[in-house]
């Protein structure tokens, strides 16, 4: 499926929750952390970020998520938990736990339809903000294979340090996204040989 088709198939995708009990089960003594970041104007924004034990300083993997209050029935009356829950999602998918063979939660679709409605009632196009999308898609695809590669050996400090830089504001120039992007696939390729 295209990331940019409306309509979904509900149980091809995992929950949260799923990711979690995953999460949990691999690593006992991990935690996971969220911090509200900003609510202003109607907008809540959360960073979630995941260790895999007590001793850890460092996260290893993070997760952010935006939602605007009163969009579609779950926003109108719980916002603020289901931005916390969209973090948590994907630092979790971040690290390699999706729970399903799709990357995205079954809650990041079904956003993906709440704001495609939302524009769709306001007479506006998704495809407005396709470059912007395509670098966050971009991006999201990188950190996801900095955790498939650290699941193959890469050292835990270098994916830290590949993860900050993809996820440093107000980010990188796309071509060297794509650069990080082929030699991470190259990377695990010889791995997996």
């Amino acid at each position: 499926m295209s990331k940019t088709d409306s309509s979904f198939n509900a149980d091809q995708y995992a929950t949260v929750a799923d990711r979690i009990e995953l999460f949990y089960s691999r690593f006992p003594e991990g935690r996971i952390n969220t911090e509200l970041v900003a609510r202003e104007d109607g907008e809540i924004t959360f960073k979630a970020s995941v260790y895999r034990s007590a001793a850890e300083t460092l996260a290893a993997a993070t997760g952010w998520a935006s939602e605007r209050e009163g969009d579609g029935d779950i926003n109108t009356v719980a916002c603020l938990e289901n931005t916390e829950t969209s973090a948590v999602g994907r630092a979790l998918a971040n690290l390699g736990f999706t729970a399903s063979t799709k990357r995205p939660s079954r809650e990041e679709m079904e956003k993906a339809v709440r704001v495609r409605s939302a524009l769709a009632k306001r007479g506006l196009h998704p495809a407005g903000n396709s470059v912007l999308h395509s670098q966050a898609n971009a991006a999201d695809d990188v950190l996801y294979l900095i955790a498939k590669a650290e699941q193959k050996g890469l050292p835990w400090q270098r994916a830290e340090i590949l993860r900050s830089r993809v996820n440093r504001l107000p980010g990188l120039p796309p071509t060297r996204v794509r650069k990080i992007e082929t030699t991470l696939r190259s990377w695990i390729r010889r791995r997996e040989l």
